[in-house]
C-alpha cells in the first residue's frame, strides 16, 4: 500500500510531512516539483505530487533574470505565500536566497520569515559552512533541506553551471558534507547535477532522504521545475523532461511525471550524467 494515499478526486488525503516522507524511504520515490503560484500549486495537490519546493529558480523562470542571485526576500515571500494559499496537503519547503544565511544569526531571521508566510522548511545552498546554521535552525524547530552538487548561488565560483563530483577529490568532499549536514540535523538532502553513481553514494551515505535533479535515478525522490516539465524551458537542462507533449494537458503532465517517478522510468539514462 503506498505511503500517500489520494482521495476519491484523485489529490493527495492527508497532509505530507515529514514523517511521511522518511516513512516512503527505502519504500516508495516521492516526487517534488518546483512551483511558484497558487492554481500550480493546487493543480499539483490534486495530481498527488508530495513535495512542492517554492525554488529562487524563479529569478529565472517568472521574473526573467539570468540567474537566481538578484532573486529577494520579498520575492520569495510573495510566491511561497501564494503557493501555501494554493496548496494545503503537499510539504512546502521554501528557498532562502542568495546571501540571506550568510550567518547562523542572519538564517534565523530570514527562516523565521519563510516559515511565517507557509512553508513548512527552508531550504539552503552549502555544504560544511553550513553545519552551525543547520545546527541552529533544527534546535530551534525549524526544517532544514540542505542542497548540495551544483549550487546555483554559487554559479559565478564554479563558472556556470557545471556538473560536480567528477574528480575523485570533489566527489569525497561531497560525501563528507552529506554526513556533515546529516549530522547537524538536516532533514532533507536535495544534490543536484552530479553523476549518476555519486548520487547513488550520497544517497547510501545519508540518513535522511535524499531529493535528486540530474543526480541519477537512485536517489529517494525527484524534483524538476514546472516549466521543464511543461516545456517552457528554451534550452532545457539534460536532466530534464517535457512531459506536457506526451500528456497534452497539465494535470496530465504533472500526472505523468508522478508516475514516471513512482516507478522508475524518469530519470531514464538520457537523463543522467556520466
Amino acid at each position: 500500500m503506498p505511503y500517500v494515499q489520494a482521495d476519491n478526486t484523485g489529490g493527495l488525503e492527508k497532509k505530507v510531512t515529514i514523517q511521511t516522507l522518511r516513512r516512503m524511504r527505502g519504500q516508495e520515490k516521492f516526487v517534488v516539483v518546483s512551483l511558484y503560484d497558487a492554481p500550480m500549486a493546487a493543480m499539483a495537490q490534486k495530481c498527488s505530487v508530495e513535495v512542492v519546493l517554492i525554488g529562487d529558480s524563479l529569478g529565472m523562470t517568472v521574473l526573467g533574470y539570468d540567474s537566481v542571485i538578484p532573486v529577494t526576500m520579498e520575492q520569495m515571500i510573495y510566491h511561497v505565500e501564494a503557493v501555501a494559499r494554493g496548496n494545503d496537503k503537499s510539504l512546502i519547503i521554501g528557498d532562502l536566497p542568495f546571501m540571506t544565511y550568510a550567518t547562523p544569526e542572519q538564517a534565523m531571521i530570514n527562516a523565521t520569515r519563510i516559515m511565517q508566510a507557509g512553508a513548512h522548511m527552508v531550504k539552503i545552498e552549502g555544504g560544511l559552512w553550513l553545519t552551525d546554521t543547520i545546527r541552529m535552525l533544527s534546535d530551534r524547530g525549524i526544517p532544514v533541506c540542505a542542497h548540495i552538487g551544483l549550487t546555483p548561488q554559487s554559479m559565478h565560483k564554479f563558472g556556470g553551471f557545471r556538473v560536480q563530483g567528477r574528480d575523485a577529490e570533489r566527489a569525497a568532499t561531497l560525501l563528507d558534507d552529506t554526513r556533515a549536514l546529516n549530522d547537524a540535523g538536516a532533514d532533507l538532502l536535495l544534490v543536484e547535477c552530479v553523476p549518476a553513481e555519486l548520487g547513488e553514494q550520497i544517497t547510501q551515505a545519508s540518513a535522511v532522504p535524499v531529493i535528486g535533479i540530474g543526480a541519477g535515478a537512485e536517489t529517494d525522490a525527484q524534483v524538476l521545475v514546472i516549466n521543464d516539465i511543461l516545456g517552457l524551458t528554451p534550452q532545457p537542462p539534460k536532466f530534464s523532461k517535457n512531459f506536457l507533449e506526451q500528456a497534452g494537458d497539465i494535470p496530465g503532465a504533472l500526472k505523468c511525471y508522478r508516475d514516471d517517478v513512482k516507478t522508475g522510468r524518469f530519470p531514464g539514462p538520457e537523463h543522467q550524467f556520466s
